[in-house]
């Protein structure tokens, strides 16, 4: 028997000393349990059964105590030693999340599916390209601080789980990977994290700590990391889909590089898909080539076509396009017995269409979408672009945009860049906004683009626009004390003020007749309809 071997007592097999406790525990409750069930069809009141049976469960018992004795003996030093880190890696999931529940089924596809290499990572070239800084960094096991910013579903998990490994695989030994989300995770966790980190960097181990949806930290709480990760101490990588310059601590963002990682394109998701399919004991079909000849039969068949349109509807967003194609091999493919029976089904387009009734649009109305939408609507009509302000208008009312809203800045659009030119578009533009107020959506709709395309094919002046801002400027850059107003523009209710010369030879007359200057001292020939005021 090893050393680290203990026999059961019950059953007389060898288990480890780890679980040795819960194993004869198991065993004497089922060999009560069996005893008691067999008493009713076979009875021995003899007082030698009954001696027997008595000294038997105190040998049991004593076995048991001795073994306690020996496995608290054994444990505590270890328990002692590790007691810190465990409590942190309960809470933070240390050098956890790397493993891959590949053979986990109930694991949703997009996650078995992350990648553990660069070589495996698909799409982000401008970033991770062969000759990009990032790249060339990683591929030498040196993470820098770095911020990934971008869409839902543009890798940004991923590209940290490829980290993650980096730090696993080192040879050294010498990184540790900390994965956590500010959805679930807060102040106190990372002061945890960041506690254990700096006793690791006492034996020159480097902690690297991934910070999901950063952005949900507000900018106060951001402080947490500034002096770790300025000294050394913690290698930070944030994930946001949030534009950093508003959502992130501007101290942080010095401390940090920002990777912008953009949507993937449509061959991007198709390789991701292909290879997703090929994951789960799946065939591609295409028509133009003859399947590959296997020792195994495929469970499904899906067209290329099928591929291609769930690529095409996920606006770039790989996790959308790996649930759709989830969603239809759960409906589509047929359990075990009747695999035997009718063998690999086949997934068309049809069946994905009819499980997948509208494709996915990414629009955020409070996020950074929100604001490029509308300014390329405005820039749209401002260009006379009639066709590409309807495009832009279609995006935000199929995105769930406010139609009040939009009616607000077609408002500001019509006396802003269209003005004098054609007053007519402010009373448009004013009714149209009443409109969507009255009807609502999704009704309104049509009054947006009638509006719309008003005021992109009318024609652009701005000069109340320009007027405006070039007396603005005048008023701000003035230097010392605003003028006053002129004695002959004051009122004049009293007796006093009339004496004072409050609106002495005021006449009511055209200025070029009335002899009179309506513009305070020193601003007298100011013309801010002149183009030499308009910058």
């Amino acid at each position: 028997m090893s050393s680290d071997q203990i026999a059961c007592p019950v059953c007389f097999k060898e288990f480890s000393s780890a679980i040795i406790e819960g194993h004869v525990s198991k065993c004497l409750f089922l060999n009560e349990s069996g005893s008691n069930e067999s008493s009713t069809s076979f009875q021995d009141s003899s007082p030698a059964r009954k001696l027997m049976k008595l000294n038997d469960t105190k040998a049991k018992r004593g076995n048991l105590a001795t073994m306690k004795r020996k496995n608290n003996l054994t444990e505590s030093t270890s328990l002692n030693r590790n007691i810190e880190n465990q409590k942190i890696e309960s809470n933070c999931n240390i050098d956890k999340e790397v493993k891959k529940p590949l053979g986990n089924a109930h694991v949703p596809l997009a996650e078995r599916m992350r990648p553990t290499t660069l070589v495996g990572y698909i799409g982000q070239t401008h970033i991770l390209g062969p000759s990009t800084i990032l790249s060339q960094l990683l591929r030498k096991s040196e993470i820098p601080n770095i911020i990934l910013w971008g869409p839902p579903g543009c890798g940004k998990t991923s590209l940290a789980n490829v980290i993650a490994h980096i730090c696993k695989n080192k040879s050294d030994s010498k990184m540790r990977y900390v994965k956590l989300s500010a959805a679930m995770a807060g102040v106190n966790e990372v002061r945890e994290v960041i506690t254990v980190a700096s006793n690791e960097l006492k034996f020159k181990r480097r902690t690297v700590v991934f910070m999901d949806e950063i952005h949900r930290f507000n900018k106060g709480q951001q402080d947490v990391f500034l002096p770790h990760v300025e000294s050394g101490t913690i290698t930070l990588i944030g994930a946001t889909t949030e534009n950093p310059s508003f959502s992130l601590n501007s101290a942080l963002l010095s401390r940090c590089r920002v990777i912008v990682l953009e949507k993937l394109s449509v061959p991007n998701l198709i390789s991701i898909l292909t290879k997703a399919v090929s994951s789960v004991e799946g065939v591609v079909y295409n028509s133009s080539k003859k399947l590959e000849d296997t020792t195994k039969v495929p469970k499904f068949i899906i067209d290329e076509p099928t591929i291609e349109w769930l690529a095409g509807t996920s606006d770039g967003d790989a996790r959308i396009a790996l649930g759709g194609l989830e969603l239809a091999i759960q409906s589509k493919i047929p359990n075990e017995e009747e695999f035997l029976e009718t063998g690999p089904v086949t997934i068309t387009l049809d069946d994905i269409k009819e499980s997948l009734k509208k494709s996915h649009m990414l629009y955020d109305k409070k996020g950074e979408q929100h604001y490029d939408m509308i300014s390329a609507l405005h820039k749209s009509v401002r260009a006379s672009d009639e066709n590409a302000s309807i495009y832009w208008l279609t995006r935000m009312i199929l995105g769930g945009e406010d139609p009040v809203y939009i009616a607000r800045r077609l408002v500001r659009m019509a006396c802003e860049d269209i003005g004098l030119e054609d007053p007519k578009a402010l009373g448009i533009a004013i009714h149209t906004m009443h409109g969507c107020k009255m009807i609502g959506m999704p009704e309104c709709d049509v009054l947006l683009a009638q509006c719309t395309t008003y005021l992109a094919r009318a024609p652009k002046s701005r000069l109340m626009e320009d007027a405006l801002r070039a007396a603005q400027r005048v008023v701000a850059e003035h230097k010392g004390p605003q003028p006053g107003v002129p004695l002959h523009l004051r009122n004049a209710p009293t007796k006093l003020m009339k004496n004072l010369g409050y609106g002495k030879n005021y006449n009511m007359r055209h200025k070029d007749e009335s002899g009179l200057n309506y513009l305070p001292e020193g601003l007298e020939n100011v013309n801010f309809f002149d183009q030499n005021y308009i910058s």
